[in-house]
Formats: structure tokens, sequence, C-alpha cells
């Protein structure tokens, strides 16, 4: 049987962020092993808890849940959906660090316990807008973003040129110091170092012993075919760089389809409102109408054509992200009335519209003749 991770967590899927973190909150102290020595089941259900959490506290872990199932997670699909796969282990300790760092992170300055040394850098988000034709294509996009770098007069040590940083006396080079409060050993950051481990007696005049300078970055960006709106692609190590030597953190870009002038999007699927002759909707014909490959086509539209009818264009549509398929663009009809006719042609419409109003039985307009005996009928009913 497939697993339930709303299930196991009590919670409905549409639950928020929030109400999914309280509710594993509650069961994680109910039936964490430390609170359950004696009880099995308990550390069973802890684990089963603690992995619903690891996938519904990450959004894109949750989206692919919800779209694949619990199969998205176990390697029966041979890699995750969207690209790039998720991994499951651990998930109990993550999940319940989560929750632990919430509670303790005033003592613990919002890190975990015993990581000391060199900070990582932070991650950036950078939207990157892009055209429908990009998203159905695919493109290499070059960007610009300013970031913390590695500054090249220090190497990112932070210490001036021929000297170099001493260990901290105070955390011997931990960059974590540890407090005893009642019951629980608390550890935080090393006031001393700021959790670097090491002091710079002699820093580096470009940087001021920071390891990093702010700086304009370019980089190249493979946007793959088939993106939407909302779509992250995840660069590592292309963040900003750690004080003092400090890992890289990641950039994350944020995509954003602008919107099209002639197309509206519904997945992988397009529409397009294309406006027909008052004749051509009469007659029928052939209508010639735009694809998003910047091709035309054209369309048979039958006589007696509506305005809103649709008319499908199988494969016409957007590209399906990692796949070769596409799906399909439905054009719309608009049946536009004329305007600025000259005299000859007012005179061929009245002649018609006489004729129209000569035939009794409504076989022109169906839509009308059923229309006004409806409204005969409720005049009727009025007189009653």
């Amino acid at each position: 049987m497939s697993k339930d991770f709303y299930k196991t967590l009590s919670v409905e899927k549409s639950a928020s962020a929030d109400e999914i973190k309280k509710s594993y909150r509650k069961l994680a102290m109910k039936y964490h092993p430390d609170q359950n020595k004696d009880n099995p089941e308990a550390e069973a259900k802890f684990k089963e808890i603690s992995e619903a959490y690891d996938i519904l506290k990450d959004e894109q872990k949750r989206a692919a849940y919800d779209r694949y199932g619990a199969a998205a997670f176990d390697g029966s699909m041979g890699g995750a959906p969207g690209g790039g796969g998720f991994a499951g282990g651990g998930a109990g300790a993550s999940a319940f660090s989560d929750i632990f760092e919430d509670m303790f992170g005033d003592f613990m300055d919002g890190r975990g316990g015993g990581q000391g040394g060199r900070a990582r850098g932070s991650d950036i988000q950078y939207t990157l807008e892009i055209t429908l034709e990009n998203a159905f294509k695919g493109k290499e996009a070059q960007i610009k973003i300013p970031v913390n770098d590695t500054c090249e007069q220090c190497k990112g040590s932070g210490a001036a040129a021929g000297t170099s940083s001493a260990g901290c006396s105070t955390c011997e080079g931990a960059g974590r110091v540890r407090q005893q409060q009642g019951f629980f050993t608390i550890e935080r950051t090393c006031p001393t170092c700021q959790g670097q481990g090491n002091i710079i007696k002699d820093p580096c005049k470009k940087c001021h012993g920071q390891g990093r300078l702010q700086k304009d970055k370019t980089l190249k960006v493979k946007i793959p075919a088939g993106v939407d709106t909302g779509r992250r692609i995840r660069l590592s190590g292309e963040g900003e760089a750690g004080v003092q030597g400090g890992p890289r953190g990641d950039l994350y870009v944020l995509l954003a389809v602008k919107p099209h002038k002639l197309f509206k999007r519904d997945g992988a699927n397009l529409f397009c409102r294309v406006p027909i002759t008052v004749t051509k909707a009469a007659i029928g014909g052939e209508v010639e109408v735009p694809t998003i490959e910047g091709k035309a086509t054209k369309v048979k539209v039958p006589p007696g054509t509506q305005t809103g009818q649709q008319f499908r264009l199988k494969g016409k549509g957007m590209s399906v992200l990692g796949s070769e398929a596409k799906g399909d663009l439905y054009i719309e009809t608009f049946v536009e009335t004329p305007v600025n006719l000259n005299k000859k042609q007012l005179d061929m419409l009245k002649a018609l519209d006489k004729d129209f109003a000569s035939d009794t039985t409504g076989k022109h307009s169906p839509e009308a003749s059923g229309f006004f005996t409806k409204v005969r009928e409720f005049w009727d009913d009025l007189k009653d």
C-alpha cells in the first residue's frame, strides 16, 4: 500500500506548512524513543512521522509527492520527477533537528550543535523572466548577479599577505563553546571568534578580514524546454562565498514566464482567441492561425460556427518538461460584428435581415428563436 504522509501526520492535504509543522512537533514529542524506551512500536511510529515530515516540510519534495506519491522517493521511478532526486535517508534525525532548533534556537544562535568552523555562505535566489517562446524551446541564458565573492588579494583567508590566522584560544578552534544550564548542555557560537575557530590579527586591507568582497558575477543558466513560472534551477556552489574561506552557498534561479500577446497557457496546453468574420462563420472556410513554433497553420471552420467554439490542434501546444511530448493548441473563435460598412454592404445586410425575419421556422437562428419563445411564455405567465 502506498504511504499517505498526510494521514501519518494527521493533517489534510490542503494543510499549510505551519499546520504540518505543528502536528509533527506534537507527534514527535509523543512518540520520541527517549519518551518510550519500553515501547518498540513508538520508535517505528516516530520514524514514520519523521519520514513524512521530511518530505512535506520541503516545498519541492511536497509537490513531487502530491504528483507522484511515495514512489517519487523510493527509487522506483529511476530518478526524481523534474530532474534531480530526493534523498530520504536520515529523515528522523533531520526532521527532529528542525523542531529542536525551533525550540532552543535562542541558545544555539539558530545553528545546529557542534558545527564549528568557517560558516557556509548564504544561498541566493535570482528571478529570471523568460518569454513563452523560450519556455517552449528552452535556452541558455546569461545572468549577472551581485554576490559576495572570494577576495582575490587574500584568496579568501581574510589575512593580510604573508600572514595567517591563529586558532582561537576560547573555543580551541572549534568555533563553539559549551555551557551547562541545568538539565541541558547548550552549545553556542564562540563570542571571541564568532564561530570561525580562528583569530586574524592582521586582516586583509581589501576585504577587512572577511575573505570576500561584493562584485558582479556573470553566469550561464541552461533552461530546459517546458518550464513554467515557479520552477527553480539550482546552481550548486554559485551562491555567496563563506566568511574567511567558508564553503559557498547555492544559487537558485526562479523562473517567471512573461504573459504572451497571443497565447494563454494552461499546463502544456495553449489557448488562442481568433476573430472570424460573420460571413466566414456563416458559410465556413479556412482560417490561418499562429503556433508557438512561430509558424502558421490553417484551421477549417464549419458553416454556422459560433463565438466560443473551440478547435483542437493536437501536438501544437507547449513542450512537456523532461519529455518529447507536447501539449495541444486550442483555437477559440470569436465572431466579429462588421463595422464601417458602406451603403452597398448595408443594403445587402438589410435585405438578408428582412429575409431572415420572414422565416418563422427559426432554422437560421435557433438560439434567437428559442430565446424569444421563452420571452413570450414569460409574458403569458405574467398575465395569468
